[in-house]
């Protein structure tokens, strides 16, 4: 891996960029504050936008580090933030990381979520060097799970009750590729 952290990545409708200290109160009206949005994450619901400015706070000092990725999404028409995808786990020994992501309510099913997760594979394989690249999802969450097909992301199988989210116990779907299988 040659880690180069959070950089700037243009797709097509999209600007996949850093968090910046204004990102808080987008951040807190356009996902954080959702129920709806956080169900299947391990992550609680922000009760106000001062959490949502701590969480913030905490990435933008992690920025410094190369092997911290985490992206703010913002489409072109909107011009701020609608969600966040991530690096959540890194396995140097085996050249693979594992994605999460999450993006607004308003915003599902408009294909802001596959662009973005396509656009990181992307920057992943060819720029940092990862070899496998793999994500999860509640298998309650299939949504989630389609992104990642729509993506190359083969299924790999279900932990059963391998995770924790903000609805308990629960099984979770795998899926990866492979830096071979990846057609860019």
């Amino acid at each position: 891996m040659n880690h180069k952290g959070t950089q700037y990545i243009e797709s097509k409708h999209l600007i996949l960029r850093p968090f910046i200290n204004g990102d808080a109160e987008p951040m807190y009206r356009n996902w954080s504050n959702n129920d709806l949005v956080t169900q299947h994450l391990t992550w609680p619901t922000h009760k106000d936008v001062e959490t949502s400015q701590q969480v913030l706070d905490m990435w933008l000092n992690e920025y410094a580090n190369p092997q911290f990725y985490q992206w703010a999404i913002v489409p072109k028409v909107i011009g701020e933030v609608i969600g966040s995808i991530s690096v959540v786990h890194i396995h140097e020994r085996s050249n693979s990381v594992e994605i999460g992501y999450c993006i607004g309510e308003a915003f599902w099913g408009k294909g802001y979520m596959t662009e973005s997760l396509n656009a990181v594979i992307k920057y992943l394989f060819e720029t940092v060097g990862i070899n496998r690249i793999a994500a999860k999802h509640d298998v309650r969450n299939p949504a989630s799970g389609a992104v990642m097909a729509k993506c190359g992301m083969a299924y790999e199988g279900i932990l059963r009750q391998g995770g924790a989210s903000n609805l308990g116990i629960c099984d979770l779907v795998v899926r990866s590729i492979l830096k071979e299988e990846y057609t860019g």
